[in-house]
């Protein structure tokens, strides 16, 4: 948003304020401060009058001009092409040195004299303008012949760019920052008088509107009979300042008071809602073939999308005849919610509108059309046409003890209700201790008291704040989140301390990414409004996506082994949050040295499942497919810890692998909420020596592990610590067999095992096996 002092003094008063006090303001309540630039014309530039003007003998493109600069009259050849007599002008005198190093001095020009020059407004270090010299008018104020322009405010102003988050629709324009400003500096915003100076002719007699059905958005509408307009200096200066322009001076008048007034104004003409030769006008309110509300004619031709665009045959392309001005507003939550759902062609105006524009239509609409009625000849028709939808009054209660808890701080009654009065919100049902708000419409943000509290603490400023001393309590202030945090801390830890490095992403992923993978994303109705950019518009439902496009990146920068995890939040299409531990190994087990002689080995399953269980501890996997298509089809499983499933381990697709370009790759996610993490109990173990026996049975190569295991932990004798697989192994001679080895980790708490106890326990093993599976010794 760009502002500039003169402006803004239109609206609050700044006298004895400097720019830098004011951007030091601007600043402490939220409205941050990009960039200031500074208009200083140089001395001995001054107002002056052309009282003749003759063509050049010489030169067609010249002008021989007289001059009358207050102290004297002096000639002055001058090429620009809207140069002539009676015009107030901006002249370098002798001796001036403008904003390029160029001198002023006297000079022949074809064989003629020339004392000065007549200025454009970049020559003298203004916006550019267009073509051709500085055009003076009643707009600048009052001045005198001879005056060094640099006198005046308007040529000597300063320029404020403000960076605005998407919730502050309501300073998108002057009138909005100076309301930000009245609550500062406790100064009263300007009210803009209105006044009326319409014909007897009535609006009715050329213009009716309808609506189709009922719609968010009110609309109201003025006519004017436009004559002779002339766009002010001010007009052009100012939108000049804030880097815009337009091709007709009633469009350019409009932009002003948009930028002004913060209403959204449009210029229609009116022939375009006439049928052949007819004097009534019919607007007809109603929806598009993508459900925006529209306006249109009584055939259907669309003249604009409201709040987003309007059609180029529509608008006024000369200033003359009779022309409609229209002010609209629409909540920014509807139009930017409908844009997300089907995504049209946008304009200039859909910004202001997507993030909140004024909802006050007949004051933006009476400021218009005085300032096209002072710089033309034009009649306005009496009255307006109007549309409205009733708004909904949002009130929000707070207790003055409240605000005082929340801040840390007493602060003022009094102070409370002037920041709020000028901030514009009514306190006026508010009792002794009790403040009942109720929300202006165009602060759409406010929502709670937390919301008011920090409208109260950025106005008074939070280095106003008087700072308190820490209260120490003996009470435990450990809650559910601290150990949360703990728990997170902890993982990040032992993640790093096995060799993983950690990759750290935005809650946000690109929808149609995470679909094409078979993830359920946000649904529509909760999606985001206003995302970041186009390729985080949804809430991720996964740390998988962004980890593999870090493992991309990596192995692209040359990194032969990329080791990375993530620890964050994902997202149920429901928007409910929990978080999730991932992790992503891809290409070699190990950097190279001299034990792999410079050629390690890629990662492989076993060892990647090792590296997760250093971390997690001591996991099991069950045979599994994974629900969406990153995964290899025959290498997916489920992690289990303590017979619960936390999650899941896969290596990752070869055609993903492919499109990413990555080697081998192994990718883990795990339900980190369901890893078990609390104060750890001592547990007795036993004094006496394990011993260790191995067993290798022949079994069915379609049989699962899952039964073997079940039946040995169903029947093994106490005295059976652990099992685990050691090896596999197969042959032609086995047929549809192999064999399994398994190790057996044995331990009594009483005493050492003899060779009879350990023998009766493998013996129980076996023969469960037999009877259940049909399975025994190789």
């Amino acid at each position: 948003m760009i502002v500039t002092k003169s402006w803004l003094n239109e609206w609050i008063d700044l006298e004895g304020i400097s720019t830098k006090e004011l951007a030091d303001t601007f600043n402490a309540i939220g409205l941050e401060v990009d960039r200031i630039h500074e208009y200083r014309v140089p001395a001995k530039i001054v107002f002056g009058k052309v009282l003749e003007c003759e063509k050049h003998p010489d030169a067609d493109k010249l002008n021989i001009c007289q001059v009358d600069i207050g102290s004297c009259i002096r000639q002055i050849v001058c090429g620009a092409s809207n140069v002539r007599a009676g015009l107030h002008v901006v002249v370098a005198t002798i001796g001036a040195v403008m904003p390029s190093g160029l001198v002023i001095k006297p000079v022949k020009l074809r064989g003629v004299d020339s004392e000065g020059m007549i200025c454009s407004a970049s020559e003298i270090g203004l916006p550019d303008l267009g073509k051709g010299i500085i055009e003076l008018d009643a707009s600048v104020g009052t001045f005198s012949l001879g005056q060094e322009v640099n006198e005046n405010p308007l040529f000597n102003d300063d320029l404020i760019e403000i960076e605005l988050t998407a919730n502050r629709g309501d300073c998108l324009s002057i009138r909005g920052v100076a309301r930000d400003l009245s609550a500062a500096f406790d100064r009263p915003v300007k009210e803009y008088e209105q006044t009326d100076n319409d014909e007897k002719r009535g609006i009715g007699r050329i213009l009716s509107l309808t609506h189709e059905k009922d719609l968010d958005v009110n609309l109201r509408y003025k006519a004017i009979d436009l004559k002779e307009l002339v766009l002010p200096f001010v007009v052009k200066l100012r939108l000049g300042q804030i880097e815009e322009s337009r091709k007709c001076d009633v469009e350019a008048m409009t932009l002003y008071v948009t930028h002004a007034t913060g209403v959204i104004l449009r210029a229609y003409r009116h022939e375009f809602f006439t049928k052949d030769d007819e004097v009534m006008a019919k607007i007809i309110l109603g929806e598009d073939e993508n459900g925006y509300a529209c306006i249109k004619t009584q055939e259907g031709q669309i003249a604009s999308i409201v709040g987003i665009i309007q059609k180029d045959e529509s608008k006024v392309t000369k200033n003359e005849g009779i022309v409609l001005l229209e002010a609209s507003y629409i909540p920014p939550d509807i139009i930017s919610k409908k844009m997300a759902e089907k995504k049209i062609e946008s304009g200039p105006m859909f910004y202001k509108t997507s993030r909140g524009s004024e909802p006050e239509l007949n004051g933006g609409l009476s400021y218009c059309i005085d300032l096209i009625e002072s710089n033309s000849v034009s009649s306005t028709f009496s009255g307006s046409i109007e549309l409205s939808t009733s708004f909904r009054e949002k009130n929000v209660i707070v207790t003055k003890q409240e605000i005082d808890e929340i801040i840390g701080a007493n602060i003022d009654k009094i102070v409370i209700t002037k920041i709020l009065k000028n901030l514009g919100f009514d306190v006026s049902k508010s009792s002794v201790d009790k403040f009942v708000i109720s929300i202006p419409q165009f602060r759409h943000d406010i929502t709670n008291k937390q919301d008011i509290v920090e409208e109260i603490v950025r106005m008074v400023g939070i280095d106003n704040i008087p700072s308190k001393p820490f209260l120490l309590k003996e009470a435990n202030r450990l809650e559910d989140n601290y150990f949360e945090y703990k728990k997170r801390s902890v993982f990040r830890h032992r993640c790093a301390q096995s060799g993983f490095f950690e990759s750290v992403h935005f809650v946000f992923d690109e929808k149609k990414i995470l679909e094409s993978y078979g993830f359920e994303t946000t649904k529509k109705d909760l999606e985001l409004l206003n995302p970041i950019v186009q390729t985080l518009d949804t809430l991720r439902p996964t740390l998988l996506t962004g980890l593999l496009k870090a493992a991309s990146s990596n192995i692209k920068n040359g990194y032969a082994s990329v080791r990375l995890f993530e620890i964050g939040s994902v997202f149920t299409p429901t928007r409910e949050e929990s978080y999730k531990m991932s992790f992503v190994f891809s290409g070699d087990k190990e950097n190279e040295n001299l034990a792999n002689s410079g050629k390690p080995e890629k990662v492989d399953f076993a060892f990647f499942v090792q590296k997760i269980a250093d971390v997690v501890g001591d996991i099991e996997l069950r045979e599994y497919t994974t629900k969406h298509a990153l995964s290899h089809t025959y290498q997916s499983a489920e992690v289990l810890l303590n017979n619960a499933v936390i999650g899941e381990l896969f290596r990752v697709h070869p055609e993903v692998e492919k499109a990413y370009d990555l080697h081998r790759t192994y990718m883990c996610e795990l339900d980190l909420q369901k890893i078990p993490y609390a104060l750890k109990t001592a547990q007795q173990r036993s004094k006496y020596q394990a011993s260790f026996r191995d067993l290798s049975i022949i079994m069915p190569k379609d049989m699962s592990y899952e039964r073997v295991k079940d039946v040995i932990h169903t029947h093994a004798r106490k005295e059976v610590v652990r099992f685990y697989p050691v090896d596999k192994y197969s042959d032609e001679s086995l047929g549809d067999n192999i064999s399994l080895s398994l190790r057996f980790v044995l331990q009594s708490d009483e005493k050492t095992l003899e060779e009879e106890d350990i023998t009766a326990a493998m013996d129980s093993i076996l023969d469960a096996l037999n009877k259940k599976l049909g399975i025994g010794l190789r």
